[in-house]
């Protein structure tokens, strides 16, 4: 299902034709509706990694979006602070397709920068702008050895962030080993380099920080390429 705001004449949420695909995958693996420690715990170290003060592992579904793995600010409802049983873990783990910029990651299939979210009218409305104060955004897509898109591993920040070269790289990097460990590529193919299936131990701070050399990484490279933001 596709939003459109009929006074900013912009669409809300992406036209998204393979959610009905993507919904049946994400059943299989048993994700999309329940928190997951493992996630919160990768969510935690990407936060970390990239210094921010949010960071989500999201799995978009046909009708809504769920966190399964987060961190945010204290004092949110999903504020890492949830109960692991019961209907209050999901709390504010489940928002509509029009919140944030997870679902755009997921439609496009590619990594999506956003500095400045103020910089480009599609985003800049967005719900979470206002609401949460989010003013930059980093994603990439979970892309399952199938190649198809489950989600994104993302950050938020409440100031502009100049995310650059190394920053993408990094996101891209732990994006594609999360994604190997909840579908682990056939035998024979390149493994990740750590664990992420639900059942395996929960991602530690031992495997961070990520970028070259071993440190958080920076930079102000700002020619994304094809993580570019869509244009206004």
């Amino acid at each position: 299902m596709t939003d459109y705001d009929p006074v900013g004449h912009i669409l809300l949420t992406p036209a998204d034709p393979d959610a009905s695909c993507r919904a049946r995958r994400l059943r299989r693996l048993g994700l999309g509706d329940r928190p997951a420690p493992a996630l919160d715990d990768f969510a935690r170290t990407l936060a970390r990694t990239a210094r921010t003060p949010w960071a989500m592992v999201t799995f978009v579904g046909e009708r809504h979006q769920y966190f399964a793995g987060i961190l945010a600010p204290a004092g949110l409802p999903y504020d890492g602070g949830l109960p692991q049983a019961g209907r209050a873990a999901d709390r504010g783990r489940r928002v509509p397709l029009d919140h944030g910029f997870c679902p755009y990651v997921v439609v496009r299939r590619k990594a999506l920068v956003l500095d400045d979210v103020r910089d480009y009218p599609r985003f800049a409305g967005n719900p979470v702008v206002d609401e949460l104060g989010i003013r930059s955004y980093m994603g990439a897509p979970l892309v399952d050895h199938h190649g198809q898109v489950l989600g994104s591993a993302a950050v938020m920040d409440h100031e502009p962030r100049p995310w650059g070269r190394q920053g993408l790289g990094t996101i891209k990097a732990m994006a594609r080993e999360l994604a190997d460990g909840i579908s682990p590529p056939p035998r024979g193919a390149a493994p990740a380099q750590a664990p992420y299936g639900l059942a395996q131990a929960p991602y530690g701070p031992a495997q961070a920080p990520y970028g070259p050399g071993g440190t958080p990484y920076g930079g102000t490279w700002s020619a994304y390429g094809d993580a570019g933001a869509y244009g206004g």
